[in-house]
């Protein structure tokens, strides 16, 4: 009963007009190249995390086609909310979704947390600035009404993770779809809440095309790892 990883399955089940494979050889065959993968090395008594950008759909109802696939591979999900993940609802109304139309192997992290196998998961979303792109936060004019946010639902998370490990003893792991520290960016808000709550690991992914860097660093005693689909060469990464 394994936990794995993996973010960024970028998926378009139904028109293919979003596929990934624009975007170099890496991603050619990535929808066969996951489920290969996938199935090959997730039993379904195991549990993988995905930490957002799941589906190009624009609504709930349109990602039903990506949201089947995944539900149809082996093992229990954990679905997290990505920048692109644009079909995202409520936590209430994505349960009465997946119920209705009989999906029942996902289930969703958001503003709450998880027991999972040896594990308490918790997280969110997140923020980053590429500063190759945007040279300070002062360029992106919502940066601060943004991170706050962040910090919130981050925050509502962890206490509800803090009382289940406390309870039982488990391990508390952060997942983020951004990342909050990479190159030189560094979130400070949400760094300083991990701080406060003690976690020592996160995964994050949304970071593409960064194969010869290296996918594991330390902020601090806190270790960061990269899951991006394509770093992972769309092979699901084991907790351990």
């Amino acid at each position: 009963m394994a936990v794995f990883v993996i973010a960024d399955l970028h998926l378009d089940t139904v028109t293919n007009e979003k596929s990934m494979e624009v975007f170099g050889t890496r991603w050619q065959s990535y929808i066969e190249k996951l489920h290969k993968n996938w199935t090959r090395v997730v039993s379904e008594n195991d549990t993988v995390i995905i930490p957002g950008d799941i589906s190009w759909a624009l609504t709930t109802e349109d990602a039903l086609s990506d949201l089947k696939w995944i539900d149809a591979l082996p093992g229990k999900k954990i679905i997290m909310k990505g920048n692109h993940d644009f079909w995202w609802s409520t936590l209430s109304k994505m349960r009465r979704f997946f119920c209705e139309n009989c999906i029942n192997s996902i289930d969703i992290l958001y503003n709450n947390a998880l027991e999972v196998e040896d594990y308490i998961v918790a997280g969110a979303r997140g923020w980053f600035v590429d500063k190759s792109v945007q040279p300070s936060k002062s360029v992106n004019a919502d940066y601060e009404k943004i991170v706050n946010r962040e910090v919130i639902r981050l925050r509502l998370s962890l206490d509800e993770a803090k009382k289940l490990s406390e309870s039982t003893g488990k391990e508390i792991i952060a997942f983020f779809h951004f990342p909050p520290v990479w190159s030189d960016f560094e979130c400070i808000e949400i760094l300083e809440t991990l701080k406060e709550y003690n976690v020592s690991r996160c995964y994050f992914g949304h970071i593409h095309g960064c194969y010869a860097q290296g996918g594991v660093f330390m902020w601090e005693n806190i270790e960061f790892r990269m899951i991006s689909a394509d770093f992972l060469d769309f092979l699901p990464q084991i907790i351990g």
